[in-house]
């Protein structure tokens, strides 16, 4: 049985039952429940999670304030928070996204899905040798030699390609938005557009060939690097 302890924060009971069910029969014991927002937060202060299952649309405080307060202490901020959403607006994914949520599942969703997500969020990555190495599919990333090379060969990439590479690919599943790789490639108030991104994006989908079908665009929002939940 996995030992990580997982917080689902739904407030309507079938579903809540349907992921416990899910969670347990994909071999999950720990799981802790809650029906809304503020017994979510007094849960997470009395059993520190692994991970969090939150629901956006909650009675009281909705799904996003509870991330907004999570992501706002210290002893909360890293814990990876997936999005349940039966919204179909982008606007509320992409705040999620921006306040430090690391995935979102849409309702109705798929069990095998959802675990594969929550997998990718909760395992170690294995092929990482060090911490300066990263080996993903072919792909080598050097970051203190500032090196890539794609089945050995070296690549030529800018340093921004590189940056948005390596920030993608360290992070398997998770979906960043524009702002937020402009804020980790270039930091926060770099004069950069959206737009600027999607160009090198482009740029360095051309300069990997087939292996950039690994990197997924999330329409409307931003983008991934593709793990086993996709």
């Amino acid at each position: 049985m996995a030992a990580e302890k997982i917080l689902v924060i739904e407030d309507e009971e079938p579903i809540r039952e349907l992921l416990k069910l899910t969670l347990e029969s994909a071999g999950y014991s720990s799981i802790d429940m809650a029906a809304n927002g503020e017994d979510g937060l007094r849960l997470v202060q009395s059993r520190l999670p692994d991970l969090i299952l939150l629901d956006l649309m909650l009675p009281g405080m909705d799904g996003l304030s509870v991330c907004r307060q999570l992501k706002s202490q210290e002893e909360t901020r890293a814990i990876p928070v997936i999005m349940l959403t039966a919204r179909s607006e982008e606007t509320d994914i992409i705040i999620g996204l921006e306040l430090g949520a690391v995935d979102y599942i849409t309702k109705p969703f798929s069990r095998k899905i959802l675990i594969a997500r929550i997998r990718a969020q909760l395992r170690q990555f294995t092929d990482v040798e060090d911490s300066n190495e990263i080996r993903r599919d072919g792909l080598l990333i050097r970051d203190d030699q500032h090196e890539v090379r794609l089945h050995g060969k070296v690549m030529d990439l800018t340093f921004s390609e590189f940056a948005i590479l390596q920030l993608l690919v360290s992070h398997p599943g998770r979906v960043y938005t524009r702002n937020q790789i402009i804020s980790k490639v270039k930091g926060d108030g770099y004069p950069v557009t959206e737009r600027a991104i999607d160009v090198q994006i482009l740029n360095l989908r051309r300069k990997l060939g087939d292996w950039a079908a690994n990197i997924d665009t999330v329409r409307g929002i931003g983008y991934r690097y593709k793990s086993d939940a996709q």
